[in-house]
């Protein structure tokens, strides 16, 4: 995921009332070759990206209007995040390949749909990884002439392919044994359905594109069923509490704020004290990995550790820094994390991802509606959290039975008792 600039400047519309206003932008480099530009006029600011197209020259274009007055509504009124990812979707658009000639294949689609991806700050590294096992066999067919049994007998031989090994560019790639207990097919089976889940995706893109008129051959294959496993592990509260305990008191700060908020560490590392509302106690997450931002509620609990974390800080500086101040990094977690695990005798350890699992579980178990745990989350709906979650949910299939089964309001028996009568 592309990391967004900061600009205190520029950052909000409060920010940018202290600039005076000129006809030139207020430039912000937030890639290379790539500026965003703020320019303010007496009524209003509007966004300009320009781009650097070599010989000492540049292209400019608007964007579209800053949310000055009114609030950003993702299309012509952005925030300076939303602008940054517009500008940066232009330069991928400006540096996008020209469409070759002929036949439109697989590969091309993939090309287009992992392009796609890195512009919406979509993570393409899994797919990316995954693609190699569509290319082999599939890679050179035009999608046009693509049917429905050439992807079912490619995806039935990549559930009967061993697992692979990392291998350094170049060399020969390695596998793992191929084992042949139920465990071990189930588990190549669903890697065939995650890497069958990529070919539909970058299909549908053409698609989409209009690069081929029907989608019928693909839609009709379908995935191995019954082979994904939820695999959840969390804490309890027992073992998050000897958890916080035994880490470094750098590294218990982002421990405690995934426990309190469920959200994930990059998003964490990326928080600074302007994404803490004191007064209404939430968190503004606005780098998530669906690429939309969301509001985190804390409970009195969380209200007062992030209220310790940004106290006496900039609105601008991190809430969170490793012991030497400097933010937290790429698996900077990873190695605080065993560490930890090993003085608090969890075992087997558990990776920082499961504190999202624990606060997620828990909260759960607690009777919390799975439509705000999705939401807190970051889902868009309940789907996976009803997978990963729903069996935790006390009352939840109960709820669902008890809301959804027919009521057919007939009566115990259809004998009218007799009322008795004085004689």
């Amino acid at each position: 995921m592309v990391e967004k600039v900061r600009d205190r400047k520029m950052d909000t519309p409060n920010a940018r009332k202290a600039l005076p206003a000129r006809g030139k932008p207020y430039y912000r480099t937030i890639a290379k070759g790539l500026h965003l530009g703020y320019r303010k006029g007496q009524t209003g600011g509007r966004w300009v990206a320009r781009h650097y197209i070599g010989g000492q020259d540049y292209v400019v274009e608007t964007i579209a209007d800053a949310d000055d007055k009114l609030e950003a509504n993702g299309t012509t009124v952005l925030t300076f995040s939303q602008a940054q990812d517009r500008a940066r979707q232009l330069q991928a658009d400006r540096h996008a390949p020209t469409p070759k000639a002929g036949p439109y294949t697989v590969n091309d689609a993939l090309d287009a749909y992992v392009h796609w991806m890195e512009g919406k700050r979509k993570s393409a590294r899994d797919t990316k990884w995954r693609r190699k096992l569509i290319e082999a066999e599939l890679g050179d067919k035009e999608v046009a002439k693509l049917t429905a049994d050439e992807i079912r007998k490619w995806h039935r031989k990549v559930s009967e392919t061993p697992p692979r090994l990392r291998t350094k560019e170049g060399e020969q790639q390695r596998y793992r044994d191929l084992g042949t207990d139920s465990a071990s097919i189930r588990q190549r089976r669903a890697t065939a359905n995650r890497v069958l889940t990529i070919l539909k995706a970058a299909l549908n893109y053409a698609w989409r594109e209009g690069k081929v008129d029907s989608d019928k051959e693909w839609r009709r294959v379908e995935p191995f069923e019954d082979v994904e496993t939820a695999r959840v592990r969390y804490l309890s509260i027992a073992e998050a509490k000897r958890l916080v305990n035994a880490c470094e008191p750098d590294f218990r700060s982002i421990v405690q704020a995934a426990l309190q908020t469920g959200a994930r560490y990059g998003e964490l590392a990326r928080l600074t004290v302007a994404d803490f509302n004191s007064d209404v106690g939430t968190l503004t997450i606005g780098e998530s990995k669906s690429g939309e931002v969301r509001h985190v509620v804390l409970t009195e609990e969380g209200k007062k550790l992030f209220g310790q974390l940004a106290s006496g800080k900039e609105g601008t500086a991190l809430l969170m820094t490793n012991a030497a101040g400097n933010p937290w990094g790429k698996s900077h977690q990873s190695r605080p994390m065993t560490d930890a695990c090993a003085a608090a005798k969890i075992n087997p350890v558990i990776g920082f991802h499961g504190l999202r699992h624990t606060w997620a579980s828990l909260a759960v178990m607690n009777g919390m509606p799975l439509l705000v745990v999705a939401a807190q989350l970051g889902h868009t709906d309940t789907r996976m959290v009803e997978k990963h979650y729903g069996h935790l949910s006390k009352s939840y299939i109960a709820d669902a039975v008890r809301a959804g089964a027919p009521r057919f309001g007939i009566e115990d028996t259809n004998v009218v008792p007799m009322e008795a009568t004085n004689v």
